[in-house]
């Protein structure tokens, strides 16, 4: 009995995060049916919590592209373009207040996916779809395997699938290395009214409290809890020698690397609600590339991962996705002219702004922290 033929997809993304959704939205708008393959079991079945600053030369043209501009613009979190820096002694370095005119507004990364997934007809992503595998076919296209033994073909295979991308091998064998630099992360909710000193710290966009290889990186959410990121210059197995399943005792140990500094910043961790998430930052290479391979390409976190101390990755992503949109619909029946055409706009995209995210990392930790932000956000020479 000859076996049923695989199902056939003409565009198939694999990932359904902000970079594989502008992706699917672009081609909607043009007429383009994409299918995306997701490993989540539901579309809600991780926090996608997490403020983000969607810039207007970047991540907003994506928005452009998608026809939702408009309607992101609506997500705005008023007065989160709002920025303190302060030492490790708690005294206020530099603050700048939200007046509404910057170019990088903030909006909560759950609501922005949101607003892409309502977009996309019924049925566009795949969800419980998890990629084990893809090999060439003639002609440019791919056989894509899933977890669950099935599979699918398809013309234009997007690896949209994040750091450990299973597209990326197909065209590179980089893998993501450790920056240097671990991140342990802590929420303090309902923060005006059970946290007030630590929301008064933070005060209503984002924080800085830096010294000399480490420091404390918050932003306030829109629900009204803050968001800590601890960062810590430390070896690569520095996360593994802290117990996160007991949180007191964790947090006791991530203190630890922040004696002398002030109360008031040490409080994001002490008195941080729920468990403590641990998170080593990975990095591709800067100016991270590949030769043309027939029918597949990668975008966001899957083509240049990168820290995110420039605060790059969902715009890239966005644009990314927003872009190679544009060029498929471009080059109707020319897949390669569409891929090449995409590829020569985002390599050096990328490589700039990896470039930046390492500085950023250099910058924000170096021995006299917090100065060379300082200078940074002042627009003085370093």
């Amino acid at each position: 009995m000859t076996p049923a033929p695989l199902p056939h997809h003409p565009v198939a993304v694999v990932g359904a995060g902000l970079g594989g959704l502008a992706l699917a939205r672009v081609l909607h708008v043009h007429g383009i049916e994409a299918a995306l393959f997701d490993l989540d079991a539901t579309p809600d079945a991780r926090t996608q919590g997490g403020m983000l600053d969607i810039h207007d030369d970047s991540g907003q043209e994506a928005l452009r592209a998608a026809g939702l501009h408009e309607e992101f613009l609506a997500r705005v979190h008023p007065g989160g373009q709002s920025v303190r820096v302060l030492d490790r002694y708690g005294a206020v370095r530099l603050a700048e207040s939200d007046d509404g005119t910057g170019g990088r507004p903030e909006t909560d990364r759950g609501e922005l996916r949101e607003l892409l997934l309502g977009s996309l007809p019924a049925g566009t992503v795949r969800w419980g779809a998890k990629v084990t595998g893809a090999r060439p076919l003639d002609g440019g296209r791919h056989r894509v395997t899933l977890a669950d033994g099935t599979g699918f073909t398809t013309d234009v295979l997007v690896g949209a699938d994040g750091a450990w991308s299973r597209v990326r091998p197909l065209v590179s064998a980089a893998r993501p290395a450790y920056t240097g630099v671990s991140f342990v992360e802590a929420d303090l909710t309902d923060a005006d009214i059970r946290h007030p000193a630590s929301a008064e710290v933070v005060g209503g966009g984002m924080l800085f409290a830096l010294g000399p290889g480490r420091g404390f990186l918050a932003h306030r959410e829109t629900d009204g809890s803050l968001h800590a990121y601890v960062a810590v210059e430390a070896p690569e197995e520095w996360l593994d020698g802290i117990d996160f399943t007991d949180t007191e005792a964790a947090k006791e140990a991530v203190l630890k690397e922040f004696d002398g500094w002030d109360a008031s910043l040490r409080a994001l961790v002490s008195d941080a609600d729920g468990a403590l998430v641990p998170r080593r930052i990975h990095a591709l290479p800067a100016g991270h590339r590949w030769n043309r391979v027939p029918g597949v390409t990668l975008l966001g976190d899957a083509a240049h991962l990168m820290s995110p101390f420039a605060g790059e990755g969902a715009n890239l992503a966005l644009l990314d996705g927003a872009e190679l949109g544009l060029a498929l619909a471009a080059h109707p029946g020319d897949t390669e002219s569409a891929l090449a055409a995409y590829e020569a706009r985002m390599f050096p995209r990328a490589e700039t702004s990896a470039a930046e995210s390492a500085r950023g990392q250099a910058l924000l930790f170096r021995a006299d922290a917090p100065l060379g932000l300082v200078r940074m956000f002042t627009g003085q020479d370093d």
